[in-house]
C-alpha cells in the first residue's frame, strides 16, 4: 500500500466554498507540506494541473531540494505540450530528483479551460490524440536507453528522428498514472497506462469500474496497477470527525452551490458527471450526512464545490482505516489522500492512521521516544535520570 498526500497549488483554506480561513499560496507553504509528506514518510505528493494552479513542473522541481524521498506525481497535458518535449522535461525531472518522477496523465475535461490555452479537440478526439502522445511519449524514453531516435506517423501527431541525449532514471520510462471513466478512456488505459486511478465512488462502484480495466488489459496482455483519489477527514472520535466535516462546509448556501455544479454541468468529463451523481445538490446544513453519506463513513460533501474528486472519508482513525483496507481488497494500492488545511492533516492523517495500515512506516511512527518525567515528548536532549525511553500508543 502506497500514501499519496497532496500539495495545494490552486491555494488551502480550512472552509470550502468561501474565501473566509483562505491561506496564502506560495512557495513557502508549498515547501512546507512537502517537508511534512517526506518526513511522516507518504510515497509521494500529487500536484494538479489547470489555469487555477501553479505550473506543476515547475513546483516539482522546486521541491527537490527540499526533500529526500518524496515522489513528485505531475501532469502530462496533450495537445498544450508536444510529446518529445515532454518527454524531455519528464526525463530531466527524473534525473535531477534521482528518479522521483511519477506522471499523470490529464486529458482535461472543461473546454472552456482548454479552448484557454489553444485546444479545441472534442472529447473523443483528445482521446485519440492523448493515445498517439503517449505512445510517442513512452517509445522515445524507452529509446533513449540506447541512444535510439524514433518516428510515429499518426492522425493527430508526426514525428521524425525523435531524440533524447539524457535518459531517464526509471526505466523504461518514470510511470505512468491515469483516470478516466469514459470508454475511450478506459481503453487507453488498458493500453497504456502503468496505473489506473479512480474518484471514490462507493466500493461496488470502484469494483466495478477496475473490474472492466483490468479486464480490457488483460485482454491486451498487460497488467496494470490500481490507485483512487480521496479526502480524508478524520479525529480520534468519530463525533469529531463529523464534527469536522460540518465545519469545512459551514460557509456553503444553496447560492454558491448552485453556481459551482453549473460550472461542472458545463465540462463534458464523464468522471464529474458521476461525481455529481453522488450528491445530486443534496446538502442539509443542519445534517449533513443526510443524502451525502453515500456509503459508510464516505461523504460526498466535498463535492458540491469542488471539481474533480469530491468525495471524503470520515470517521475514527480505526473507520478510515477500515474502509482504506477495503478498497485495497479490491486490488487498490495507491491511495492519493488530502486534507483541508493540507499542512495539518497531513500530521493528523499520518499520526492517526498510518499505524493501522500495512505501511513500512509504522516503524517510524511507533518508534520509541524520549519523554520527561510528566510523559511529555522531549526532543533532542537527554538528561540521566530525568528521562526514560516509552513507546508511543
Amino acid at each position: 500500500m502506497k500514501i499519496l498526500w497532496f500539495i495545494p497549488t490552486h491555494g488551502d483554506s480550512r472552509y470550502l466554498g468561501t474565501a473566509k480561513g483562505a491561506r496564502v499560496a506560495d512557495f513557502d507553504y508549498y515547501r512546507q507540506v512537502a517537508i511534512a509528506a517526506d518526513s511522516l514518510g507518504y510515497e509521494g505528493v500529487l500536484l494538479p494541473t489547470g489555469r487555477s494552479c501553479e505550473d506543476s513542473w515547475i513546483v516539482a522541481a522546486s521541491l527537490i531540494e527540499a526533500t529526500r524521498r518524496l515522489k513528485f506525481l505531475v501532469a502530462l497535458r496533450p495537445g498544450l505540450v508536444q510529446p518529445v518535449q515532454s518527454a524531455r522535461m519528464a526525463a530531466t525531472l527524473d534525473r535531477l530528483s534521482g528518479g522521483r518522477l511519477l506522471v499523470n496523465l490529464v486529458t482535461g475535461g472543461d473546454p472552456d479551460e482548454l479552448a484557454g490555452d489553444g485546444l479545441f479537440l472534442p472529447h473523443e478526439e483528445r482521446y485519440a490524440l492523448s493515445t498517439e502522445f503517449l505512445s510517442i511519449w513512452r517509445e522515445v524514453l524507452r529509446a533513449s536507453h540506447d541512444g535510439e531516435a524514433i518516428d510515429f506517423d499518426g492522425d493527430q501527431l508526426r514525428v521524425k528522428g525523435g531524440k533524447l541525449l539524457y535518459p531517464p532514471v526509471s526505466r523504461p520510462y518514470p510511470p505512468v498514472f491515469f483516470g478516466g471513466s469514459s470508454a475511450p478512456a478506459i481503453e487507453l488505459a488498458a493500453e497504456q497506462v502503468d496505473t489506473y486511478l479512480t474518484w471514490g465512488e462507493p466500493p461496488a462502484a470502484v469494483a466495478e469500474k477496475l473490474g472492466e480495466v483490468r479486464q480490457r488489459a488483460e485482454a491486451k496482455g498487460r497488467r496494470l496497477e490500481y490507485g483512487i483519489r480521496l479526502h480524508v477527514i478524520v479525529r480520534e472520535t468519530e463525533e469529531a470527525a463529523w464534527a469536522a466535516a460540518g465545519e469545512l462546509v459551514k460557509h456553503l448556501d444553496d447560492n454558491v452551490i448552485a453556481a459551482a455544479q453549473a460550472k461542472f454541468a458545463a465540462m463534458d468529463s464523464v468522471g464529474q458527471r458521476r461525481m455529481a451523481e453522488l450528491h445530486q445538490g443534496r446538502f442539509n446544513k443542519d445534517d449533513i450526512r443526510s443524502g451525502l453519506e453515500i456509503s459508510p463513513n464516505l461523504w460526498a460533501g466535498v463535492g458540491l464545490v469542488r471539481g474533480g474528486a469530491g468525495t471524503a472519508l470520515v470517521g475514527n482513525p480505526q473507520q478510515v482505516a477500515d474502509r482504506i483496507q477495503e478498497y485495497a481488497a479490491l486490488g487498490l494500492e495507491y491511495f492519493v489522500l488530502s486534507g483541508y488545511p493540507h499542512l495539518e492533516e497531513a500530521y493528523r492523517f499520518a499520526e492517526l492512521v498510518f499505524p493501522l495500515l500495512p505501511l513500512d512506516v509504522r516503524e517510524k511512527l511507533s518508534a520509541p521516544k524520549l519523554t520527561g518525567p510528566f510523559g511529555e515528548i522531549v526532543a533532542n536532549s537527554y538528561v540521566p535520570g530525568q528521562l526514560k525511553l516509552a513507546s508511543a500508543s
